[in-house]
């Protein structure tokens, strides 16, 4: 390591055998093969960190390191620089990151730093610092790099403008095409090392990829990541704390779901977003944001009846207090207003974490204009040597209602679970780790007037060739719609990557629940699983495959749907990329296919933080077809949306 006044400067060399070297092309954030990290707590709060990453021929990956390493938010870019090459007896990396690309305290002398490498023909995980099998690396035990009589004091403008030019054409049928060029702009700015504002003007988010498709017979609404770009930069901040997103086992109330901003309405149009900011920082133990969007006013179709969504005003504040090293104390505010209505929530939450375990809380409180209610949940998970312990549980109030700023439908529910089990670490041998695990379920909802009751126990191994599997049964009894029923639910999870070159994740399931589609309890059975192929260093060829097969209370089938969105993507140099995908969806039923989505999409990261993106998208169905003369059509699937889209997003770095 070696530092300028202006940047901090790293050198990799790695010695190996260059036939063992992996060398997959890749794209920003998305890196295949041999790879090493330097990892820096610029803070010194033993909680965050930036990551970068760069692998032997050169693709690069960065993200932030949250929850003292537990989580990681790779929406985060910065402006950095690395070169890689592959020499005779290995492979060398350089990486240069300036001091305005990232946000530090100026008072310190020293960092928290961890250096990482990935041998991916072993596979072999390397670090300098010292972590516990099980707890996974920790932010909290990195070691240090200290400044000799030098501290970083950048004083430039730290503006970052990127104009964005974009030309759309959506078919019209007939031939006809609506030609739309448009205009926007995104800017950040850091005015201190402890503060940053981010800004976009007329934002479309065209490149993104269509939503993949989700099986859903419960009673509640279909959940959906956000995918754009603005709101998923720095989104991290505004999340209550405790989030265990490695394994899945808690997460707390999702108040602030961005994707009620802009939100796709009945009939398919968008609720156009004129304008909206961001600004986030640190002061000493406190970690703060700030968020403002405004969206236009459209008017749609929803059945017969012709409606208006307002123009709205979203907003949210966040504030955040480490106390000590190990708690964490915050406030949340979110809420939505236009001219009839006005939706919310206030929340306080925090998290209390060691090395292995982490216990995390959340109160809340909704308002509707004059209404509102409680919610609440929490969470403990500790993995320790021999045994893990887990324990959550939430409760939401009948009236807690933050349907226009926040995902929580569950409304008069009550949920709590615990799983208990002894655990065996090998440290050498073809078995790495076994968890067995056991322990119960109780949920409570109010419009059943009754709490299901059931028992859980779970296998899970994991094997030192890089593959493993879950096994869990799930059995009590439940109520709903005033029907008594046995619930019933066996599942088995697994993930395979014995090589650099491919990777399978699948899982399976038979069911038997309760099938509001169809309104009666009943089984069901699904099969899910990817599969992914490096077949050439540019070329990876994969497929996600889902199949679900309802069953009525006698077994008789009610119906198979298919879904499957085969794709491949080609990455003749670093950071240059073709990706084409075609999505099904058949039903037995019909014996046809009901909808294909196509997308083609060319992205070339040109330097940093400047993109060229051209897409072109196209979705087919069966849905009502007229002719010429108003004349309904024969079914047939048929075109219902096509759109091509240029677009360009070019840095200017002040």
């Amino acid at each position: 390591m070696l530092t300028t006044d202006k940047a901090l400067y790293i050198l990799f060399v790695n010695h190996q055998n260059p036939e063992n070297i992996q060398t997959s092309k890749g794209m920003h954030d998305d890196v295949e093969g041999d790879v090493v990290s330097i990892s820096l707590d610029t803070f010194g709060d033993r909680r965050t960190a930036y990551r970068f990453s760069v692998s032997a021929t050169g693709a690069r990956m960065d993200c932030r390191l949250l929850d003292d390493g537990r989580n990681r938010d790779y929406s985060w870019d910065g402006v950095w620089f690395s070169a890689a090459r592959i020499m005779p007896r290995g492979y060398v990396v350089e990486i240069e990151i300036p001091y305005r690309s990232i946000r530090y305290d100026r008072n310190l002398d020293c960092w928290g730093v961890d250096f990482e490498r990935w041998i991916a023909y072993i596979p072999e995980s390397l670090a300098w610092g010292r972590f516990e099998e099980a707890e996974g690396r920790r932010v909290s035990k990195f070691r240090t790099a200290c400044f000799d009589a030098f501290k970083p004091e950048v004083r430039s403008l730290n503006l970052e403008i990127y104009p964005v030019g974009m030309v759309q054409a959506e078919y019209e049928g007939d031939g006809r095409y609506d030609l739309r060029p448009t205009a926007g702009i995104d800017i950040f700015y850091n005015p201190s090392q402890q503060l940053t504002f981010q800004l976009t003007g007329n934002p479309d988010f065209a490149q993104i990829e269509a939503d993949p498709y989700t099986f859903n017979i419960s009673r509640y609404e279909t959940y959906y990541a956000e995918r754009r770009p603005f709101f998923t930069e720095g989104s991290e901040v505004f999340m209550p704390a405790g989030k265990e997103r490695n394994s899945g086992f808690y997460s707390p109330l999702e108040l602030f779901y961005s994707r009620r901003i802009g939100r796709r309405l009945p009939g398919g149009k968008d609720v156009p977003i004129h304008v909206g900011t961001k600004a986030f920082g640190r002061k000493g133990a406190y970690e703060y944001g700030g968020f403002l969007a405004v969206t236009g006013e459209e008017v749609y179709e929803s059945g017969d009846e012709e409606r208006v969504e307002e123009r709205a005003v979203f907003g949210s504040a966040r504030i955040t207090r480490q106390i000590l090293n190990n708690l964490s104390i915050g406030f949340l505010y979110v809420g939505k207003h236009t001219e009839t209505m006005n939706n919310g929530v206030i929340d306080i939450d925090g998290a209390f974490r060691s090395s292995n375990a982490q216990l995390s809380f959340q109160l809340a409180r909704s308002f509707r204009n004059d209404e509102g209610d409680f919610a609440g949940s929490m969470g403990m998970l500790m993995i320790r040597d021999k045994s893990i312990l887990g324990m959550s549980g939430r409760y939401i109030g009948k009236d807690f209602d933050v349907d226009g700023v926040g995902f929580v439908p569950w409304k008069g529910t009550g949920q709590l679970i615990l799983l208990a089990g002894p655990r065996w670490y090998f440290p050498s041998g073809a078995i790495s780790q076994i968890i067995l695990y056991g322990g119960g379920f109780l949920n409570y909802e109010r419009v059943d007037g009754y709490t299901d009751h059931m028992a859980a126990l779970g296998l899970n191994m994991q094997f030192r060739s890089n593959w493993g599997y879950e096994f869990t049964l799930i059995g009590g009894r439940a109520r709903d719609l005033d029907v008594d029923y046995n619930q019933v639910q066996i599942s088995l999870g697994s993930w395979i990557n014995v090589s650099p070159r491919w990777t399978a994740h699948i899982n399976t399931g038979y069911f038997k629940t309760y099938n509001f589609r169809r309104d009666f309890p009943g089984y069901y059975s699904r099969f899910s699983g990817s599969v992914a192929w490096q077949a050439m260093d540019f070329l990876r060829l994969g497929t996600s495959m889902n199949l679900f097969a309802e069953e009525d209370p006698n077994h008789r089938i009610e119906e198979i749907t298919f879904n499957a969105r085969p794709h491949f993507t080609l990455t003749p140099v670093n950071n240059m990329n073709v990706r084409v995908y075609v999505d099904h969806l058949g039903l037995r039923s019909t014996g046809k296919l009901e909808q294909v989505i196509g997308g083609f999409l060319f992205s070339w990261n040109f330097r940093p933080k400047s993109w060229v993106y051209f897409a072109v998208n196209e979705m087919m169905d069966r849905s009502d077809a007229f002719g010429g003369e108003g004349e309904l059509l024969p079914e047939r699937l048929h075109t219902r949306e096509r759109a091509c889209v240029l677009k360009l997003k070019y840095l200017v770095y002040f």
